[in-house]
């Protein structure tokens, strides 16, 4: 499994951070300037405007779905709050939640 995020953001940077410190060790969190797209079946355009999750299968996830199911392969109690954002009545609010993020994250705080 796998966490890919955006390295040149500092808000992205510090949410891969705080989640890679949640999650089994198995799980890599990186940035997509570190890796070969072509491998994961995605485009610059793709992984430059939202965070995506590999599962085991090669399955790529998107948005708030790729944060579900990382908060959700983190176990304990945030598994129950990563499902709730893939299924209504959660994912119904998750999704425009986090495209709004996602536009005006260069504005928002984060350590890179």
């Amino acid at each position: 499994m796998r966490l890919i995020y955006d390295g040149d953001c500092g808000f992205c940077t510090s949410s891969a951070r705080w989640i890679e410190d949640r999650l089994p060790d198995d799980v890599k969190v990186v940035p997509w300037q570190t890796i070969d797209l072509d491998a994961h079946g995605l485009t610059e355009r793709q992984v430059s405007t939202a965070v995506h999750w590999v599962d085991d299968a090669g399955n790529l996830h998107r948005g708030h779905a790729a944060i579900g199911r990382a908060l959700v392969a983190c176990g304990g109690a945030w598994g129950p709050l990563g499902r709730s954002l893939l299924m209504p009545p959660g994912s119904w609010v998750a999704r425009p939640a986090y495209t709004v993020v996602a536009r005006f994250r260069h504005k928002l705080p984060g350590v890179v």
